[in-house]
């Protein structure tokens, strides 16, 4: 694929005084380059590179570089591991020990080696009378001296990929039955590839290359220490027209190594250039879309489990919920007011709050997340990039041991069920909004799962393909032997998908009832914004409410004297005049208009005065027509006292 031109933004120059520095750091570091190529006895390259101390040597650095590689590895990736993803004390400390090997002069790490692993050092004697193993001067010795210096290198490339790869991929193949190692397996590893992939490269480039520490630790012996750097260090003083021509050739390994990776030695999870783009949506009407009849073989239903719910959760968020099988609860509320952290301390994923959590007969508390049954489908589906839709879909099968062509089968008759089969075969990339929504929603419900969460679920989606989305959602989750627990902003979601809905505020729970309760007495303010209406509290008086913003209110049927209160004002019970009324509404406010939004074929008017707090208003274009109404003007607004609901709080 041909890469795009890079375009110079017009009038972008580099600062002279920054380039002639550059330039010459640039010649600084290329002239020693150059002078091997120059000083390089071409006619001789090959005599030189086949003489026999010279491939004998290379054998012998090939042969330590990979068992350094090896030992790299296998100690390394669960230090970057471990240094990416779990805190503990010291952490900076052991931080600092992986980096030293880097920056500490190399022969100063090989009298540091001896100190620790020779005959007199602090384990070379228990080495020796327990296992017979000497180090020094022996090839053994020479793969430490290497392993020592060059596994910082993949420690620092992989940590960086581990910090950033989001957590959420590995929380979700928890949540679908995975355990912590299937996990880092089948998920962290094929995610970080690029960062491991790169530090293996420059772990085993560094290996290939170690001078210092292995002539001080390990010697310069022919056939057992004397690696291809010793060998050119050997030369010098023997043939330095040799010693150019093996320099060389370290020369081009190094860099075939550093070209190949192109400097993406961090190489994080993002990180991916030749990734294919997202699928735009697909127009409404067209197949993708437009929910097909799901195949016959998938229409026949199995007889299911059902899983009652009772949870206690503390911390944070502090509640009490019961629910019956095949119940939706939506829960809503502001930013911060718990929704997510609610969701986390039922999967058992956050130290903020904790689930006391039965699901049917059996008290799953204890259990970690991977064994609870409890399927999670965050905000943006985190279906795994490196598994097509099908392999993403049977994913949670497999981790419960059923077997791949069975796996595969529910799997392909789940996509089908939601619409997406025919793309069964495809990459999360290639899929669209909706068709990613589809296909984490299957996961999800293929892992057969007791308790099913889903955060926001059709958030990133347009109107058009959300409606589509929001049908197939409920039509699955009638069929559904648990409870589902939706967290939501979108009134129309909380509506037409939920049995309850739940109302969050400071972790607390300030109304549970159904969504038609919910719409008619909001008990929260944002509860009634999001809705749609106006919210005002204030303490009831004999006659209304004395409002928290300021103002009065009169009200039809007012509480007791002092109870705290929400009045509820729908925007469309708000009259708009250019001049005071003299009409029934008992409650009048003079006000500016500072905003006009179009809302379907009404237009809403925010009106703010200094005798009440800011009120929203609905009106018609042509009534706005006919008082000339624009940002800015002055106005009148009346509500009558019988169209305020006040609700207890």
């Amino acid at each position: 694929m041909k890469r795009p031109a890079l375009r110079r933004t017009p009038g972008a120059r580099a600062p002279l005084l920054l380039t002639v520095p550059a330039l010459l750091a640039v010649a600084f570091l290329m002239l020693p380059l150059v002078g091997i190529l120059a000083r390089t006895s071409w006619g001789e390259l090959g005599t030189h590179l086949t003489a026999e101390p010279t491939t004998q040597a290379l054998r012998l650095s090939l042969l330590v570089s990979l068992w350094a590689l090896g030992l790299s590895l296998l100690f390394g990736v669960p230090l970057a591991w471990l240094l990416a993803r779990v805190p503990f004390p010291g952490k900076a400390f052991v931080r600092s020990l992986v980096l030293l090997p880097m920056v500490l002069p190399p022969t100063v790490g090989g009298v540091a080696l001896l100190l620790a692993f020779g005959r007199r050092g602090l384990l070379g004697p228990w080495l020796e009378d327990t296992f017979g193993i000497t180090l020094p001067f022996h090839t053994s010795g020479a793969v430490l001296a290497a392993t020592f210096v060059a596994m910082p290198f993949l420690v620092i490339s992989l940590e960086g990929a581990l910090g950033g790869l989001r957590p959420r991929y590995e929380e979700t193949a928890a949540s679908l039955g995975a355990s912590p190692v299937r996990v880092f397996l089948t998920v962290t590893l094929p995610m970080v590839a690029p960062g491991l992939i790169a530090g293996a490269a420059l772990t085993w480039a560094r290996a290939l290359g170690e001078f210092g520490a292995t002539i001080t630790f390990a010697g310069n012996l022919p056939g057992t220490t004397q690696t291809l750097p010793l060998q050119v260090y050997l030369l010098l003083q023997e043939s330095p027209e040799a010693a150019t021509s093996v320099s060389l050739l370290l020369l081009a390994i190094a860099m075939i190594v550093l070209i190949a990776l192109r400097g993406r030695w961090t190489g994080t999870p993002g990180d991916h250039r030749d990734r294919p783009a997202p699928r735009p949506e697909e127009p409404t009407g067209t197949a993708p879309d437009v929910l097909p009849e799901p195949p016959a073989y998938v229409r026949e239903k199995a007889p299911q489990e059902r899983w009652p719910l009772h949870a206690d959760v503390t911390g944070f968020t502090r509640l009490a919920l019961t629910a019956d099988p095949g119940t939706t609860i939506a829960v809503v509320g502001p930013n911060g007011a718990g929704k997510t952290t609610l969701l986390r301390a039922l999967l058992g994923l956050t130290p903020r709050a904790h689930a006391r959590l039965r699901l049917g007969d059996t008290d799953v508390t204890a259990l970690p997340p991977h064994r609870r049954g409890v399927a999670w489908v965050p905000q943006d589906g985190a279906l795994f990039p490196h598994l097509s839709a099908l392999s993403n879909t049977a994913y949670g099968l497999r981790t419960h041991g059923v077997p791949r062509a069975e796996a595969r089968r529910e799997a392909q008759s789940w996509l089908d069920r939601l619409g997406v089969g025919h793309l069964a075969h495809r990459k999360p990339g290639q899929l669209s909004g909706g068709q990613a929504q589809r296909v984490a929603l299957a996961r999800a419900l293929a892992a057969r799962p007791r308790l099913l969460l889903l955060d926001e679920p059709l958030a990133a989606l347009d109107q058009t393909t959300r409606a589509h989305v929001r049908h197939t959602l409920r039509r699955h989750l009638a069929e559904f032997g648990g409870v589902c627990l939706i967290v939501t902003h979108d009134p129309v979601e909380a509506v037409s998908l939920a049995d309850r809905v739940l109302v969050l505020d400071d972790g607390r729970v300030l109304q549970d009832e159904p969504p038609a309760e919910v719409t008619r007495h909001p008990r929260s303010p944002w509860v009634a914004r999001m809705l749609g209406r106006n919210a005002w509290p204030g303490t009831a008086t004999a006659d209304g409410l004395q409002l928290a913003g300021g103002g009065r209110l009169v009200v039809a049927e007012p509480l007791a004297p002092g109870t705290e209160a929400l009045a509820v004002i729908a925007p469309e019970a708000v009259s708009v005049h250019r001049k005071k009324p003299t009409g029934s509404p008992r409650n009048i406010w003079p006000g500016t208009v500072r905003e006009i939004t179009s809302g379907g074929s009404r237009l809403r008017l925010l009106i703010t005065s200094d005798r009440a707090p800011d009120l929203v208003a609905e009106i018609t274009p042509q009534a706005a027509a006919e008082l000339h109404i624009a940002d800015g003007a002055e106005v009148w607004t009346g509500v009558k006292a019988t169209e305020v609901t006040v609700v207890p709080l």
